[in-house]
C-alpha cells in the first residue's frame, strides 16, 4: 500500500533504502518532506551480481549510508536495516522500500521459522487482510515498540522468547562435521570385526569375494547415507537422527515405530561392545592366570564397571564425550598404522611357522579364490561381516547437537563410508597377501629335501603344513583370530585397537540411545513415555534416558545371552536403513513441491532398490529375527496408527495421499456414470455441524463409507464481518466432524442471501464426478412466523435444486434441529466451572503462602481462610444459581432429539410412502439405512396408493418391482382412498394455518385487491387456493393416512410433492410440507431428480 502520496510522510532526505518512518495519519501538518532534488541527474540504484574484485553481490548505496553498511558487515551491528516491518501488537510502523512507505514487508527468514525456534525468533508479517482493506486511520506508535523493534527484540509470544533466553543464557556446545560426525561414524564402523574376523572373512571368501562381500555391505551403507543425506538437507533438522528423520518424511506412524525399536537397538548395542571389550579384558587376564572369580562372572564386573564409566562420560556432557571419542580414534589409527607397518617388517621364523612370510604374489594369489569350510558359504560370511559396516547413523543420531546438520550429515557420513571401506579392503588385501590359511606353527615343519610337498605357496616359502589338511591348526587365516597382532608391528597395540573400538562403540551407543528416545519422547507419540523427554543443562541432556539405557544394558550384560539377540539388533538397525530409503524414495515419488533436498546426489530407484537390499540382507542374515522385526514394527505402527496422534509435519504419505485422490479424480471423470454405481452424495445444509448434529447425523447414515458429504454453511450480512468469521471457523468445523468421526466435509460461503450462498454451493461444490446428486435440509419449523424473503429464500433453495437436477430430501423431527441455545448454556456453565476452578487454586495458594512469623502471621492466614471460604461460597451460589435459573431453559427434549440418530433403533418399521415414481431415489434411501448397523433391525414396509379394484395386482405388481431390485420388505400396503376428502377437523386446521398469509382478494373491490397484490404478492390468492384445493385435500388426506398406518414406525419416508416454480406461493407450498409432516415420527420428504438410481440389469 504506497504512501508516497501522503502529506504527512517525513522523508530523510539521506534515509537509506530500509529506513523506518512513522506515520501518524492524523496528524495535522501541511508540510511536506522530500528528497533534495539537486542540479546532478538522479541516482538510480544497481545490483551487479558480478564482482571481478571480491565475487560477491555489489549493493549501492544512497549518499552517506556506506560507512554504516561497512560497520554492519564488520561489527555485526544491526542498523536501521534490521529493524521488522511489522509490530503484531496493533502497533504499526512502516518500512520505506523500493523508495516508498508501505506495510508491505521485505522477504525476511523469520517470517518463517517455527513458533519454538531455537535458531531465531518467529516474526509475524502482515495478513492478507491488513494489506489489502483500507489503512486504518489514526494509528498510534508507541515509542516503546519502535525501541523494542530497533534493537532487535521479537514480540511474538513468550514461548520463542524463553527458548532465546535460555540459549542466550546456557550456550549450547555445538559440534562440526568433523568431530560431530566423521570421527562418530568412523568409530562406530570400525568395530573388534576389523581387528579379529576380517582375517577369517577374507580366508574363507578369498581376496576376490571378500572386497566382493565388503563391497556389498558398502552399498548398502552407501546407498542408505545418500538418502540420508537428501532428507538431512530438505530442510531443518532437530535431535533425534534416524527417528526424526523417518518420522519427518513418512509420518509418526513408521517414525514412532521405527524410533523406539532403533532407540532400543542401541541400547542393547551398549551391552554388546561392553561384553566385547570384557571379553578382551577376561582373556588378557586369562592369559596372565589373575582371573577374579570365573570368565562368566568377571565379563559381568568389568562390563558394569566398564559401563558405568562409560555413563559418566556421557553424563559430564557432550564435550567429555566429544574428547573420548577423539582420543579413541587416535587410538584406533594408530592400531591401524601399526599393522600396516608390521606388513612390511621382515617376519622372523616363528612367524612364518605361523604363517605369515610378508608380501609375496604366490600368497596373494593362493588366496584369491574361495575355500569355504565348516558349512560356510557365501551370504553365511556376509551376514558374519555386516554388522561391522553398520554404524553410519552415529553423525545423524546427535543432529541436535550440530552445528549445521544439514551440511555435516552428508559430508560427514559419506566420507566416514569411504575411508572406512577403503581400509577393510586395504587390511583384506594386505592380511591376504601376507598371510597363508593353514599354518601348523611349528618352526620345525620346514621342506626337506626329497619330501613330497602339497604345492602350496607355503612350500615355495620353505615349509610344509600339509598335515593341516587332515588335521586342525591353530595358525594360519582359517584358524587364528589373532592375525593382525602377530603381524603387526607391536602387538599390544592391536589389543588397544580391539579396546579403542569397542569403548568407542559403545559410548556411541550409548549417546544414541538416549537421544534418539528423547526426541520420540518429545513428540508424544506414546503418552506412557513422556516422562523421558526432559532434558537437563545445557545441551538439553536427557539424563533420564541415559539411566534408562544404563539399566537395559545392564540387564543385558547380566544375562550375557548376546549370540541369541545379536542379529535381532543387526536386524533392528537394518531395518532403520530400510525405512530411511524408503523415506527418500516415497519422497521423490509423492513430487512434493517442499522436496527439494540441498543434496543432488541421489536417485528415488536407487534408494529403492537400498530399501529393499536391507530387507534382503536381513534375511540372508537370520531369517527368523528378520520376522520378530517386521512383526514387532507392524505391532507398533498398528498401534500408533490406532492412537492418532495429533501431529502434522507435512510428510510425504500426505503428499501422496493428495497425489493418489488427485489421480484417481481425474480417473473418474474419465467414467461415465452408471446407475449401478449411483450413491447419495449430498448437501446437507447444517450450517455448523455441531448446531444441527441430528441432520448430520441422518444424512451421514446413508452417506458414511458410501457416498459424499458436504456439510454447508451459508453466511449472510456485511461482507467483510462474514468472510473474516468464515475463515476463522472452517477449520474449527472439519476437525469437530473429524473429531466426532463424520466421514463429511465442510464448506461455507457469505453471499447476499441464503437462497444465492445455497446457488453457489449447488453449482461449484464437488470434484469432477464426486458432484453432490442430493440436497438435504431440515424443515423450516418457523416459517409462519418468519419474514416473507425468508421463506422465499427456503421455497427457493428446494426450485432451485429441482432446477439443477439435484434430488431433494427435506427431515423433519418433532423437537427441530437446532440446539445452539442448549450449547450457548453449555458453554456458560462450562466457563464458571473453570472460574470456579481458577478460585480455587488461588485460594490453594493462598492457604500454602508463607506468613510472617510469629502468632501474627498465625491470625492473617486464619482470616484469609475464612474470607476464602466466603468467597467460595458465593462463588457456588452464583454457580448454582446459574444451573438452576438455566434448569428450565436446557431443553433436555432437545438434547435427546438431537441425538436419536446416534444410537441404535430397537427392532421396528421404516414406512415407506413411495406414491410417485421419481427414479427410485425414495426406496433407495431407507434400503441404505437398512444396511447400516444401527437400523438393521427396523423391516421395510411399502405403501404405494392404487385402485380398490386392483388391490392384489398393485401388491403383486410392487412386489415384482422390488424383488428385482433385491430390496426386502416386510409387508405391501395399497392405500385407495388418497384422494378422499380430509374430515372437517382436519381440513379447518389447514384453514386456520394458512389464514395469516392469505389475500381475500374477492372480498375486496377490484382497485384494493389490485393494491394488495401488490403490496404483498407472497399471499396466498383465493384463486390459487381454489386452484389448488384438490392438491391441498390431498397433502391433509395424506396426513391423516399417516397418522393411522405410520404413526408407530422409526422412521417415515415419503414422497415430496412438487410446487409448480411461479404458479403456486411459497406460504401455500410450505403449508402443504406442514400439515403433511405433523405429529409424526422423524420424516423424511424425498424426490429423486428423475433419472434412474436403481436398476434390475447385472
Amino acid at each position: 500500500m504506497s504512501m508516497n502520496n501522503s502529506p504527512n510522510v517525513f522523508l530523510d532526505p539521506n534515509a537509506n533504502r530500509f529506513q523506518v518512518n512513522i506515520i501518524n495519519e492524523s496528524h495535522d501538518n501541511n508540510e511536506t518532506s522530500q528528497e533534495d532534488v539537486g542540479s546532478d541527474p538522479p541516482h538510480y540504484e544497481e545490483t551487479s551480481f558480478t564482482d571481478e574484485a571480491h565475487n560477491r553481490l555489489r549493493i549501492s548505496y544512497r549518499q552517506g549510508k556506506r560507512d554504516l553498511y561497512d560497520n554492519f558487515l564488520q561489527n555485526g551491528e544491526k542498523t536501521e536495516a534490521s529493524l521488522h516491518p511489522y509490530d503484531t501488537h496493533t502497533k504499526m510502523y512502516y518500512l520505506q522500500t523500493f523508495g516508498h512507505n508501505t506495510v508491505d514487508p521485505v522477504p525476511k527468514i523469520d517470517y518463517y521459522r517455527n513458533t519454538g525456534s531455537v535458531s531465531g525468533n518467529k516474526l509475524s508479517r502482515p495478513s492478507l487482510l491488513e494489506i489489502h482493506e483500507q489503512l486504518a486511520k489514526n494509528i498510534a506508535v508507541s515509542t516503546g515498540s519502535v525501541e523494542r523493534v530497533a534493537n532487535g527484540e521479537s514480540t511474538t509470544g513468550d514461548e520463542t522468547a524463553v527458548s532465546k533466553e535460555e540459549e542466550n543464557k546456557t550456550g549450547f556446545v555445538k559440534f562440526g562435521w568433523v568431530k560431530g560426525v566423521l570421527v562418530r561414524c568412523m568409530l562406530n564402523i570400525w568395530g573388534v570385526m576389523l581387528f579379529i574376523r576380517l582375517s577369517w572373512i577374507v580366508g574363507q571368501a578369498g581376496i576376490g569375494l571378500g572386497v566382493i562381500i565388503i563391497l556389498l555391505a558398502t552399498m548398502v551403507t552407501s546407498i542408505t547415507g545418500l538418502s540420508t543425506s537428501a532428507i538431512a538437507t530438505n530442510g531443518f533438522v532437530r535431535g533425534g537422527g534416524a527417528y526424526y528423520l523417518i518420522s519427518r518424511s513418512l509420518g509418526p506412524e513408521f517414525g514412532g515405530s521405527i524410533g523406539l525399536i532403533f532407540a532400543f537397538a542401541n541400547a542393547v548395542a551398549v551391552a554388546m561392545y561392553v561384553v566385547g571389550f570384557a571379553e578382551t579384558v577376561v582373556e588378557l587376564l586369562k592369559e596372565s592366570d589373575t582371573l577374579m572369580v570365573d570368565e562368566s562372572n568377571d565379563i559381568r564386573i568389568i562390563g558394569t564397571i566398564t559401563v558405568v564409566c562409560l555413563l559418566s562420560i556421557s553424563v559430564a556432557g557432550m564435550e567429555w564425550e566429544a574428547k573420548a571419542q577423539v582420543i579413541l580414534l587416535v587410538v584406533l589409527l594408530v592400531a591401524i598404522a601399526n599393522f600396516f607397518i608390521g606388513t612390511v617388517i621382515p617376519t622372523n621364523n616363528e612367524k612364518k611357522a605361523r604363517g605369515f612370510f610378508n608380501y609375496q604374489a604366490s600368497i596373494f594369489a593362493e588366496n584369491f579364490g574361495p575355500d569355504f569350510r565348516s558349512g560356510e558359504g557365501f551370504f553365511s560370511v556376509f551376514a558374519i561381516f555386516f554388522p561391522a559396516a553398520t554404524g553410519i547413523l552415529a553423525g545423524a543420531n546427535i543432529s541436535g547437537d550440530l552445528k549445521d546438520p544439514q551440511g555435516a550429515i552428508p559430508k560427514g557420513t559419506m566420507l566416514a563410508i569411504l575411508i572406512t571401506t577403503v581400509a577393510y579392503i586395504g587390511v583384506a588385501v594386505c592380511v591376504a597377501s601376507c598371510v597363508v590359511r593353514d599354518a601348523t606353527g611349528n618352526i620345525n615343519d620346514t621342506v626337506v629335501p626329497g619330501m613330497n610337498c602339497n604345492g602350496s605357496s607355503a612350500c615355495s616359502l620353505g615349509y610344509d603344513f600339509s598335515r593341516c589338511a587332515n588335521q586342525p591348526c591353530d595358525y594360519g587365516l582359517m584358524n587364528n583370530f589373532q592375525v593382525m597382532s602377530m603381524v603387526s608391528g607391536f602387538g599390544p597395540l592391536i589389543t588397544a585397537g580391539i579396546f579403542s573400538a569397542t569403548l568407542s562403540s559403545a559410548l556411541a551407543s550409548l549417546v544414541s540411545a538416549p537421544k534418539v528416545f528423547q526426541a520420540l519422547c518429545k513428540d508424544n507419540i506414546y503418552k506412557g513415555l513422556h516422562f523421558f523427554a526432559k532434558g537437563y543443562g545445557k545441551n538439553n541432556e536427557p539424563i533420564r534416558g541415559y539411566v534408562l539405557t544404563f539399566i537395559i544394558a545392564m540387564a543385558f550384560i547380566l544375562i550375557a545371552e548376546l549370540n541369541t539377540i545379536a542379529p535381532i539388533i543387526s536386524n533392528f538397525f537394518l531395518a532403520s536403513y530400510a525405512l530411511i530409503n524408503f523415506s527418500c524414495f516415497h519422497a521423490s515419488y509423492a513430487k512434493s513441491p517442499g522436496w527439494r533436498p540441498a543434496f543432488r546426489y541421489y536417485n528415488m530407484w536407487v534408494s529403492l532398490f537400498g530399501a529393499l537390499l536391507c530387507c534382503a540382507v536381513m534375511f540372508v542374515i537370520n531369517w527368523w529375527a528378520a520376522l520378530i522385526t517386521y512383526a514387532i514394527e507392524l505391532f507398533l505402527y498398528i498401534y500408533v496408527t490406532y492412537k492418532k496422534p495429533e501431529v502434522n509435519w507435512g510428510s510425504s504419505t500426505q503428499a501422496l495421499y493428495y497425489i493418489n485422490a488427485l489421480d484417481s479424480a481425474l480417473a473418474l471423470t474419465t467414467v461415465e456414470d452408471h446407475v449401478k454405481n449411483f450413491r447419495p452424495q449430498c448437501i446437507a445444509l447444517t450450517g455448523a455441524p455441531m448446531i444441527r448434529p441430528a441432520l448430520l447425523d441422518i444424512t451421514h447414515t446413508f452417506t458414511k463409507n458410501n457416498g459424499l458429504c458436504i456439510c454447508c454453511e451459508v453466511y449472510t450480512g456485511p461482507r467483510k464481518l462474514c468472510v473474516k468469521e468464515m475463515n476463522s471457523g472452517m477449520a474449527k468445523k472439519q476437525d469437530w466432524l473429524t473429531k466426532n468421526k463424520r466421514k463429511a466435509f465442510y464448506a461455507a460461503v457469505a453471499a447476499d442471501s441464503f437462497r444465492d450462498g445455497v446457488k453457489s454451493l449447488l453449482q461449484a461444490s464437488g470434484l469432477g464426478r464426486m458432484k453432490p446428486n442430493t440436497l438435504v435440509i431440515g424443515f423450516k419449523k418457523d416459517w409462519r412466523n418468519a419474514t416473507a424473503t425468508q421463506v422465499e429464500n427456503y421455497v427457493g433453495v428446494i426450485h432451485d435444486a429441482f432446477d439443477f437436477e439435484l434430488g431433494m430430501i427435506i427431515v423433519r423431527i418433532s423437537q427441530g434441529f437446532d440446539i445452539s441455545q442448549v450449547l450457548q448454556v453449555q458453554e456458560e456453565l462450562e466457563k464458571l466451572e473453570q472460574e470456579r476452578l481458577a478460585l480455587e487454586a488461588t485460594i490453594k495458594e493462598n492457604y500454602f503462602e508463607e506468613g510472617k512469623s510469629g502468632i501474627c502471621g498465625f491470625f492473617r492466614k486464619a482470616s484469609a481462610l475464612n474470607i476464602s471460604k466466603h468467597e467460595t461460597t458465593k462463588k457456588e451460589s452464583t454457580i448454582n444459581t446459574m444451573q438452576s435459573m438455566h434448569v428450565g431453559e436446557f431443553n433436555q427434549k432437545l438434547l435427546e432429539a438431537s441425538t436419536q440418530f446416534k444410537k441404535k433403533q430397537g427392532k421396528g418399521t421404516i414406512d415407506i410412502w413411495w406414491l410417485f415414481d421419481d427414479g427410485g431415489l425414495t426406496i433407495l434411501i431407507p434400503y441404505i439405512l437398512t444396511i447400516r448397523k444401527k437400523w438393521k433391525n427396523c423391516k421395510l414396509r411399502i405403501f404405494t396408493g392404487g385402485k380398490v379394484n386392483r388391490i392384489e395386482e398393485e401388491k403383486l405388481v410392487m412386489a415384482s418391482l422390488l424383488s428385482k431390485f433385491r430390496i426386502k420388505f416386510a409387508d405391501i400396503n395399497i392405500i385407495c382412498d388418497i384422494n378422499v376428502k380430509p374430515n372437517k377437523e382436519s381440513w379447518k386446521f389447514f384453514e386456520e394455518m394458512i389464514e395469516p398469509h392469505r389475500l381475500h382478494e374477492s372480498c375486496k373491490e377490484i382497485t384494493t385487491a389490485e393494491k394488495l397484490k401488490r403490496e404483498a404478492p407472497w399471499k396466498i390468492t383465493d384463486a390459487e387456493l381454489e386452484a389448488f384445493k384438490e392438491k391441498s385435500y390431498r397433502q391433509v388426506r395424506l396426513n391423516e393416512l399417516l397418522q393411522e398406518h405410520s404413526r408407530a414406525a422409526n422412521l417415515i419416508v415419503l414422497s415430496l410433492p412438487v410446487a409448480r416454480k411461479g404458479v403456486v406461493s411459497d406460504y401455500l407450498y410450505m403449508a402443504w410440507l406442514e400439515i403433511l409432516s405433523k405429529n409424526l415420527p422423524p420424516i423424511l420428504m424425498v424426490r429423486g431428480n428423475h433419472k434412474n438410481v436403481l436398476t434390475f440389469y447385472s
